[in-house]
């Protein structure tokens, strides 16, 4: 059977997590990124266990325990006065219950350590990917220098303005009238947040923040929620502004204010949704991660389920042949879009409820929560297997 060739577009993290997946299933991948050189933006990352188990299996256990924190646990707090709403138990509990840890990472640091899976050679810059098109027989990128590319499948890993995404569905795009300020603090600017590592969010009305260790504990990344009308730009490059941030936040607890104070720079990012689309393929052309269903970061599963996506789509590809990718996209979209789906909704739902105004609804939110939960509550979310999902093929619907 002649090898299946694979062209991914995007090296970001999903881009670069389907290539170092597919090429340990032995398929011909090539992978073009837009960009002249690879610099990866942003702040952290939050990686659950249904992401690092996977991860595991490319290789980067090692990896990513000399460049990521282990947070003990997740704390839900109060915005006015700091007051412990719910705290979820991480650490060796969650290590054991799930067989995986919960890591918190800078993106720059997971990027590179994907890189570091994939051959460079297999690796194109500066290659923009302008629109794509197939015949029955194999599937092409059109890249802006005029060049053609032909694979048995083309995969779109190039994130919310994704051109393949273009190829399936339109995009539309709605703006959720929420902003997100993000930015890094050295540790040593407030190591009141170092004494255990935690991620710690504070819940109050109109907006939320929250924050962690990255950087193996040297920076703390944090993300500050803020609605707005007068700011849609949907990019990680834009420029925000301290002032601006740390007056949205007045009367809001001092580990908050300080927080931001002791951030130089932010980024400001306008948090647009999108509907869940039915399909993720359409021929030989199919989507992994933002590119396939971009969603808001309350959940912060964003990274979580691309990863989750190059693991699955691998596995429904490994020994298929080029003319068994039909039967293999059916089954890769059996069964991710239930799960992101779903995953979609509750980030949207999430945007309501962290950001109760103080009164009824607010008392009975802070009632249900526990100082004493583990993780029990989203077993559904940490326990699962993207490689065992795909592991047996059926026409049946895939619980989520």
């Amino acid at each position: 059977m002649p090898q299946m060739t694979v062209a991914v577009v995007g090296a970001g993290i999903a881009g670069l997590t389907l290539a170092a997946a597919l090429r340990r299933a032995d398929i011909d991948v090539h992978v073009y990124e837009r960009a002249p050189q690879l610099s990866e933006v942003g702040a952290g990352v939050q990686l659950a266990p249904n992401a690092t188990r996977l991860l595991h299996r490319l290789g980067l256990g090692a990896r990513l325990r000399e460049i990521s924190v282990a947070p003990e646990a997740i704390e839900i707090h109060r915005w006015d006065d700091g007051a412990l709403l719910q705290r979820t138990l991480l650490g060796e509990r969650c290590r054991r219950r799930f067989g995986a840890p919960y890591y918190t990472v800078h993106r720059a640091d997971l990027h590179s350590a994907l890189l570091s899976l994939v051959p460079s050679g297999r690796v194109h810059l500066a290659a923009r990917c302008t629109a794509v098109s197939q015949t029955a027989d194999a599937a092409r990128l059109h890249l802006a220098d005029g060049t053609t590319v032909e694979a048995d499948l083309v995969v779109g890993a190039d994130g919310i303005h994704s051109v393949v995404r273009d190829a399936l569905v339109p995009d539309r795009p709605r703006y959720s009238g929420q902003t997100i300020y993000r930015g890094l603090v050295p540790a040593e600017r407030v190591p009141y947040l170092l004494v255990r590592p935690r991620v710690r969010l504070w819940f109050g009305p109109g907006r939320h923040c929250v924050c962690y260790p990255v950087s193996s504990g040297r920076q703390v990344s944090f993300g500050a929620t803020v609605a707005a009308s007068d700011w849609q730009q949907e990019s990680w490059s834009a420029r925000g502004s301290v002032d601006d941030l740390m007056q949205a936040y007045t009367g809001w607890h001092e580990d908050v204010t300080r927080l931001i104070g002791a951030a130089e720079v932010v980024s400001r990012w306008a948090l647009h949704d999108r509907d869940s689309i039915s399909v993720l393929a359409h021929g030989r052309v199919t989507l992994v991660g933002d590119a396939a269903h971009p969603m808001l970061p309350f959940r912060a599963q964003g990274a979580n389920q691309a990863i989750e996506d190059a693991a699955a789509l691998a596995g429904c590809l490994a020994g298929a042949g080029s003319k068994g990718i039909a039967a293999a996209l059916r089954h890769y979209e059996r069964v991710r879009l239930p799960r992101t789906s779903r995953l979609q909704q509750e980030s949207r739902d999430s945007v309501r409820t962290f950001h109760l105004a103080d009164g009824a609804a607010q008392q009975d939110r802070d009632a249900a929560g526990s100082v004493t939960a583990g993780p029990d509550p989203d077993d559904w979310l940490f326990g699962y297997d993207a490689e065992q999902a795909v592991a047996v093929r059926t026409t049946a619907e895939t619980p989520v």
